[in-house]
């Protein structure tokens, strides 16, 4: 650094001025002085085009044009002030929004050209094609988040330059271009020229077995967000852009892509989906992380007409199994949250099809399943008294309306079905011709009872609608849903003989293994698998009864009968919305958060910035599209609305929330007003340790957007909690949530049966529904229940 100037920079008051050292002052402060109100003058350090430096006072309520143009007037620069403006130290663009908190935290700036003039040389360089495209491309990249920027890159048709290089080029400058676009998607402007043949083209880079990780991160990148882009999930149309103040969903929109547009050129690159689940087990931590984000990202998004296929795509491909690989290899926390998103998504996937009716005379899938459990069955079809057909009731149904017999458990249920004959087709027809040899009273209905066992599971698991689930920990038994029914309804054969069991004991045997199943299945993401199977396959039938006898004692019979178990799905539905709202709520409120900084091993990190106040205060705004914040040294009453937060976070940016990311400061003191709780800062000497009250909010190409650390464990779960809960996919990632959930759903379940029990209502096991009406000549008249007897 050359030493600094000692030539004036003007003596105007309220303006800028040039120090030789920290003991001058301005004109403006010594009159400040000189009345008893001492100003504290903020003193930056401004490096010149030529290399040179000069210290200097900047008046923090100066316009950024104003600034440059006295800068430049003082250190006699002949070029007009207006082809230059102010960088900090990490080339982030000085403006009127950010001045003030830069001038106040001293941060080093520099006097660089202006963006128009930055925005025609790269492009200058780019058309060039020469040997430094590279250091080119890599220059592009961090400018090309900037608004500003990207409008005079855009504005000079750079997109159309820099897909032509994606087009062309390989290896390391593929990689740069691709991370440079991947940086421009992250504005909700400037790529809605982007056509189906791009699209083919990202599908064919990333179908590549051999490709550079460093080509793959941002290639998948891409991919997600144009799945995100779908016009469903455009803003609405009084939200205006950001930065052209039109309506996100007008012409020109960048919510013109979504599912069906990304899958179709998919669908033309038949390896592409194979290759991605593959990059599941890759040694490259973040490899996997981006991978997963991808798949997470299709299956929210994916489409009524295109779901069936790739949903069937996934499953030949054995996802389930490469996420459950991830459980026990994972490394990083981000990763922990995607896997998270990725059970809430099966758990969709799983509801849809329980929900899904088995029409075997419309879908030829579900008409194959069911003939390859007949045929496997080796059964005959006979005829009764009556002269009527049997066929499925040989096989333990109790009418031939197989609609009727799946309307449950749905197309899950068939697939369950089908799973248990697959695994072993001759013991399917040795049991079935076991059943027939016996009398009719004394034979266990193999489907009902495939059936009953899916039912219980889904119960177990909480299977109770799209978008509910709160599981906090990994579930590798859930992911392992066939494998799981296959013992469980083993179990239930064997318990249905060990126990001599009748047609009317088919409540009993199947209040033995609801009892078994949350035996086997505790603590899945610590337990191993041949536990489990120990757990169904060796335990006496003795043993669960008395343990079931003795769990009787402490829970009325009633808790198990399907119409409770039916109020209690709906009740758990309707909590899970309460807590969400109650979150929501939470985050409208706003709350102080401590500025923290995410640890230098996390893989997700592109850099580390240290925040210049301590303290931050966020709050969501009404319409949930964007988080507004203020940084302060200090804590101070912030007023209702958002007048008090200048700065915000776009919540459609926000892709993961990662949790115990970061840590405080180590040169961070007790001090100011009200410190964080817990010990939670650190002294000089102690290590960077990640804060379990910490969270970050990720983009997908995996910069944080806010690194905070929460002052309590019940604050952390509002916020992280709520910010999941807002996001299509999102998970629940605290207990706090998931115990509150389940604990009203209990709360009013009871006070639904109070009102029974107390009036010594019978509850049945079912209902039976009657024929349908001949024809439409009737109507539904109002249910009144004569609470009296």
């Amino acid at each position: 650094m050359a030493p600094p100037s000692s030539s004036s920079l003007g003596h105007a008051p309220s303006s800028i001025s040039q120090t030789n050292s920290h003991s001058q002052t301005t004109a403006s402060q010594s009159q400040s002085n000189a009345t008893g109100k001492a100003k504290t003058p903020y003193t930056n350090v401004v490096t010149l085009p030529d290399g040179n430096t000069v210290r200097v006072r900047i008046e923090e309520t100066l316009a950024v044009d104003d600034v440059v143009r006295q800068l430049c007037i003082s250190v006699k620069i002949k070029e007009p002030s207006t082809i230059y403006a102010l960088r900090d130290g990490n080339d982030e663009l000085v403006t009127n929004e950010n001045l003030r908190k830069k001038v106040k935290a001293k941060v080093p700036l520099k006097l660089m050209y202006s963006t128009p003039i930055e925005a025609a040389e790269i492009l200058e360089k780019l058309v060039a094609r020469d040997n430094r495209l590279g250091i080119t491309l890599t220059h592009l990249r961090k400018l090309i988040r900037e608004d500003q920027f990207a409008i005079e890159f855009l504005n000079r048709d750079g997109l159309s330059e820099l897909i032509d290089i994606i087009n062309k080029y390989q290896g390391n400058i593929l990689a740069y271009a691709l991370t440079a676009l991947q940086h421009l998607m992250e504005l909700d402007h400037g790529w809605s020229d982007l056509n189906d043949d791009f699209i083919f083209r990202v599908v064919q880079i990333l179908s590549s077995e051999t490709p550079l990780i460093n080509v793959c991160r941002p290639a998948t990148a891409i991919l997600k967000k144009l799945v995100e882009a779908d016009p469903m999930a455009a803003p609405g149309p009084t939200m205006p852009s950001s930065s052209k103040g039109l309506p996100q969903n007008a012409p020109g929109s960048v919510y013109k892509f979504g599912f069906e547009c990304v899958f179709e050129q998919m669908r033309k690159e038949k390896s592409l989906l194979e290759t991605v689940v593959n990059r599941l087990g890759s040694g490259d931590t973040t490899m996997a992380l981006y991978s997963m984000m991808l798949i997470n990202s299709l299956l929210a998004h994916a489409t009524d007409a295109r779901w069936e296929e790739f949903i069937g795509e996934l499953q030949r491909l054995n996802v389930r199994k490469a996420v459950i690989r991830l459980m026990s290899s994972h490394t990083i926390e981000d990763l922990t949250s995607c896997i998270l998103d990725f059970q809430a998504n099966m758990v969709r996937v799983t509801y849809r099809r329980k929900t899904t009716i088995v029409e075997p005379e419309e879908e030829p899938e579900h008409a194959a399943a069911l003939n390859y459990v007949w045929l496997n069955s080796k059964v005959r079809e006979e005829v009764d008294a009556e002269g009527e057909a049997v066929k499925w009731r040989l096989l333990g149904c109790q009418t031939e309306d197989l609609a009727q017999e799946f309307g449950e458990v749905g197309v899950l249920g068939l697939d369950c079905l089908k799973h248990f004959v697959a695994q072993d087709p001759d013991f399917f027809a040795k049991v079935i011709q076991e059943q027939l040899s016996r009398a009719p009273e004394r034979r266990c209905p193999i489907v009902k009872a495939s059936n009953e066992v899916v039912d219980l599971l889904s119960e177990y698991w909480a299977i109770f609608g799209p978008g509910y689930s709160t599981s906090t920990t990994f579930q590798p038994f859930f992911l392992n849903f066939n494998r799981v029914h296959d013992l469980a309804t083993h179990f239930f054969l064997r318990m249905w003989n060990e126990s001599g069991a009748t047609r009317g004991d088919f409540p009993r045997v199947a209040a033995l293994v609801r009892s078994q199943v949350k035996v086997a299945l505790r603590k899945e993401n610590v337990r191993a698998w041949h536990e489990v199977e120990a757990d169904f396959n060796e335990v006496e039938y003795r043993a669960v009864r008395d343990r079931q006898m003795r769990e009787l004692e402490k829970e009325d019979d009633v808790m198990s009968k399907a119409p409770v178990r039916n109020m209690r799905a709906k009740l758990y539905k309707e909590s899970f919305e309460f807590v969400r709202q109650q979150r929501i709520h939470c985050l409208m409120q706003g709350a102080w958060f401590m500025n923290a900084m995410p640890l230098a091993n996390n893989a997700s990190r592109d850099t580390i910035r240290r925040p210049s106040r301590m303290w931050r205060f966020m709050r969501l705004d009404s319409n949930m599209k964007y988080l507004h914040y203020v940084d302060t040294a200090l804590k101070f009453d912030i007023r209702n609305g958002l007048e008090d937060m200048k700065d915000r976070i776009d919540l459609s940016l926000i892709s993961e929330i990662a949790t115990g990311t970061c840590a405080p400061f180590p040169q961070v003191v007790r001090g100011g007003n009200d410190p964080p709780e817990n010990g939670v800062l650190g002294g000089p000497g102690s290590p960077a340790l990640p804060s379990p009250l910490s969270f970050s909010l990720l983009t997908p190409s995996g910069s944080s957007l806010a690194d905070q650390i929460a002052p309590d464990q019940s604050r952390w779960a509002d916020w992280v909690d709520g910010l999941n809960m807002l996001r299509s996919g999102g998970h629940v990632a605290s207990n706090e949530t998931d115990m509150f959930v389940q604990a009203l759903t209990e709360i009013g379940l009871k006070i639904r049966l109070l009102n029974l029990s107390g009036d010594k209502a019978e509850i049945p096991s079912g209902i039976q529904s009657g024929h349908p009406p001949m024809n439409s000549d009737f109507f539904f008249s109002d249910l009144v229940y004569d609470t009296q007897g």
